[in-house]
């Protein structure tokens, strides 16, 4: 009985051992077709080092290829027609008054600054891409913005920058400034960096006379003599500031205009190609900026009238020094440029609806705006 048990035993684990194996030699026949299959050569490697290096690669392209043609409507800008190679020494700079530009106009509208342009009617020379030199009229300039509009004088069509959305900028967000850095011997020098800090206010001390700059974009993407003018640009090559200033103590501490301050006189200009600035005839001041003018005042928002020109719209309409303007047409105003963008898409003689909160008390006035003298 025994032995009969014993061989029944053996038999059973003799035939499961045949059966395992059978099951083993198939799993790993099926396997091994599998794996022969297998295209090595279009599999990504995923969280590897091919998918990222391939992305790094693809990335660092793209950004060389959007500098390489900003960098085509970057030009040079100057006071006196050059004349010889002595104009492109490192001495240029401040010999020629030499500064940056940027196209923003198939028009041939140019963007600078007001220390490089100098005031409207003025007359100033253009190189372009090609070498090529233009003579340019000035056609609109703000001293408190530090900003001009220059037209070149040529009957081409030109290639020209994409504006971008200064409002929707982050700290830390990656920018490049494109510039002419001593002289034309270094110009379009590329410069990277982030946007250290929103909506600065600077004070410039300058001929024994203060003034304010508002609303700045700070970063430390290197700006020296000579890129003044000179676009300041997010990855995608928009257009997002207009370099101006550096604090000249400090490391890595530059400014840049937001753009879209400006773009609604731009979108007039190829429009129309005409602008009269209307103006409502008075200086404010914003929360960020008061505290440099009067410690010993406060706002929460909008923005805070210091002076009224005579005859302007605002005194006409019945404004005060003092009266804070919370309004514009149902807008809010919290930054000065918010006042200032709206203002440039009016026309003269247009009429607005401020509201405004003078001795705690709130109400509304209808001003008519009149042409900037």
């Amino acid at each position: 009985m025994y032995r009969k048990v014993h061989n029944e035993n053996y038999i059973r684990r003799f035939l499961l051992k045949i059966i395992g194996t059978f099951i083993i030699a198939t799993i790993s026949i099926a396997l091994y077709d599998m794996y022969l299959n297998i295209n090595i050569e279009n599999t990504p490697i995923i969280g590897g080092e091919t998918i990222a290096s391939t992305e790094e690669s693809k990335t660092e392209k793209d950004i060389c290829d959007t500098l390489e043609n900003v960098s085509k409507t970057v030009v040079g800008i100057s006071k006196l027609q050059s004349t010889d190679a002595s104009f492109f020494s490192l001495k240029a700079v401040e010999t020629y008054n030499l500064g940056t530009g940027v196209i923003v106009s198939k028009e041939g509208h140019v963007i600078t600054n007001y220390h490089v342009s100098g005031k409207k009617s003025s007359k100033c020379y253009v190189t372009l891409e090609d070498g090529k030199e233009c003579a340019a009229q000035v056609i609109w300039t703000d001293e408190n913005l530090d900003l001009s509009i220059l037209k070149i004088n040529t009957t081409r069509e030109i290639e020209c920058a994409k504006m971008g959305d200064s409002d929707t900028l982050r700290i830390g967000q990656n920018v490049y400034a494109i510039g002419n850095p001593l002289g034309a011997e270094f110009q379009k020098t590329v410069t990277s960096g982030i946007i250290s800090a929103l909506d600065r206010t600077i004070k410039i001390d300058e001929k024994e006379k203060s003034s304010y700059m508002e609303d700045l974009i700070q970063t430390d993407a290197s700006i020296n003599s000579g890129n003044s003018g000179g676009p300041l640009i997010d990855k995608e090559g928009n257009i997002i500031g207009i370099t101006t200033v550096k604090i000249t103590d400090a490391e890595g501490i530059g400014f840049a205009i937001p753009i879209n301050i400006i773009k609604p006189i731009i979108e007039k200009l190829k429009e129309t190609n005409e602008y009269e600035e209307p103006s409502l005839g008075l200086y404010v001041y914003d929360k960020e900026a008061i505290q440099y003018i009067d410690s010993s005042l406060e706002i929460e928002t909008g923005v805070y009238i210091t002076e009224l020109i005579p005859e302007g719209a605002a005194k006409t309409a019945g404004l005060r020094v003092g009266d804070i303007i919370e309004k514009i047409d149902g807008i809010n105003l919290n930054k000065i440029n918010d006042l200032r963008k709206h203002i440039y898409t009016k026309n003269v003689d247009d009429e607005v609806k401020l509201t405004i909160l003078r001795n705690k008390q709130r109400f509304e006035i209808t001003a008519k705006l009149t042409k900037k003298q």
